[in-house]
């Protein structure tokens, strides 16, 4: 099936959904998830063949986590189906009404946004939450992944399209997945400029997708950003406290867009705690330090372990993805602040501090979609939140912003209701 083909598909997908109740979606999305439960031996199968690309080709390990499926992580994607499914449905809600004095009736009502696109790296966990958050808010999904999930995705879409096929009420026009070419992005550029076919695009993964579809559309984009997230640690910080939340949100998995880049420390604290996290961090992440946190950690390296270089202006706002991180020194809160606004991509942010004070100030004025304080950036995550999945962590401040639930994928219309009036 050609692109157009998949558009006009799409497009009748999304009007008929357009019409279903929430019982209606709810029983279709329960049947996908019983049949995605029983084929999972086909998905990790397809899965297998996908990760042995990706060790063929030299792909780091801490990139080929994400590629990876596994029973435990096939039953987290049917949990997360089964959370979207009890939620309520947004589709219909009445935002706002009243009647004006000429005796109209006006209501402000939610509604899919229609035609839908994700364009995403690496993953194939997102093809299932991209198709169940659509699904459940009422628009059709165009899936473009990455050639790397190819194998994983085409069989995750077979096995969705299947039992919509199947299951009485169900849409198999709502879901459709861009057949990938390695090294040819020629379908991006399509569906990019598929002004008129497309009502939205989101781009999940990377700095460098994510500029590019934001430069080079023409239909309208939803930016899910790139996760450059620091924590700061304060002068007032519970430095235990402090430690444990860095391992966490740098190491328990440092491929994510929601794992830690860059530790902020207070100098006035400095040397007390970059020891006390060098031994934390047991060797296990190479530290790219700035030249007083260099020092501090060269002195104490025959205790701590440290793999430790001296960072370069190209480390700080860089997004590693993997066992490393840079260490920035600063003096107080506020040039903490103004550090991190200028080096984030808005996407997640953490202090550490008992002072009431600073962390009011640092939510207040943190340019970010999540904001937190003495906890770990971690936690920015759909299932998280309560929403079940995401379609991705919005970091622009127009139509969405933070994890993206069901909600987010509507927008609104007004209903207008007279007895013959005219002005």
């Amino acid at each position: 099936m050609t692109l157009d083909e998949q558009y006009i598909s799409l497009r009748k997908g999304s009007e008929k959904l357009a019409l279903q109740t929430a019982s209606q979606k709810n029983a279709v999305l329960k049947a996908v998830a019983a049949a995605l439960d029983g084929e999972r031996a086909k998905i990790i199968e397809a899965n297998k063949k996908d990760v042995q690309i990706a060790r063929d080709n030299g792909t780091k390990e801490s990139l080929i986590d994400r590629l990876s499926l596994d029973d435990k992580r096939i039953n987290g994607i049917i949990e997360s189906m089964n959370i979207v499914i009890a939620q309520t449905d947004p589709v219909g809600e009445e935002v706002a009404g009243w009647k004006t004095p000429n005796g109209l009736t006006i209501r402000q009502v939610r509604v899919p946004l229609g035609v839908m696109s994700i364009i995403y790296e690496s993953r194939p966990n997102v093809t299932v939450d991209a198709f169940c958050l659509a699904y459940k808010s009422g628009n059709a999904i165009l899936l473009r992944g990455s050639s790397s999930a190819y194998n994983s995705n085409k069989a995750i879409v077979q096995i969705i399209k299947s039992a919509l096929s199947k299951t009485q009420g169900g849409v198999p026009e709502a879901i459709e997945l861009v057949e990938v070419k390695e090294h040819d992005h020629s379908d991006v550029d399509a569906i990019l400029t598929a002004v008129g076919k497309i009502d939205v695009v989101l781009p999940r993964g990377g700095k460098k997708l994510i500029q590019s579809v934001v430069q080079n559309a023409r239909v309208p984009v939803i930016e899910t950003g790139s996760g450059v997230c620091h924590l700061y640690i304060d002068e007032s910080a519970d430095l235990d406290m402090a430690c444990r939340i860095a391992e966490n949100a740098k190491i328990q998995r440092p491929s994510v867009c929601n794992a830690i880049e860059c530790i902020v420390v207070n100098k006035k604290i400095s040397q007390e705690f970059l020891p006390m996290l060098a031994k934390q961090f047991a060797g296990r992440v190479v530290l790219h330090a700035d030249k007083e946190a260099y020092d501090i950690l060269t002195a104490a390296s025959s205790k701590t372990g440290a793999k430790l270089f001296e960072a370069t202006e190209d480390d700080f706002g860089n997004e590693y993805l993997d066992y490393e991180c840079c260490i920035k020194t600063v003096s107080n809160v506020d040039e903490a602040i103004a550090y991190i606004n200028s080096h984030n991509t808005k996407h997640s942010e953490s202090i550490i501090t008992e002072s009431r004070q600073n962390a009011k100030l640092f939510q207040a004025k943190i340019d970010a979609s999540c904001v937190y304080v003495n906890a770990s950036t971690r936690f920015t995550d759909g299932g998280e939140f309560g929403f079940g999945a995401e379609l991705g962590i919005s970091t622009q401040k127009l139509h969405a912003r933070g994890p993206m639930g069901i909600k987010a994928l509507t927008t609104t219309k007004y209903l207008i209701d007279g007895d013959g009036q005219i002005r």
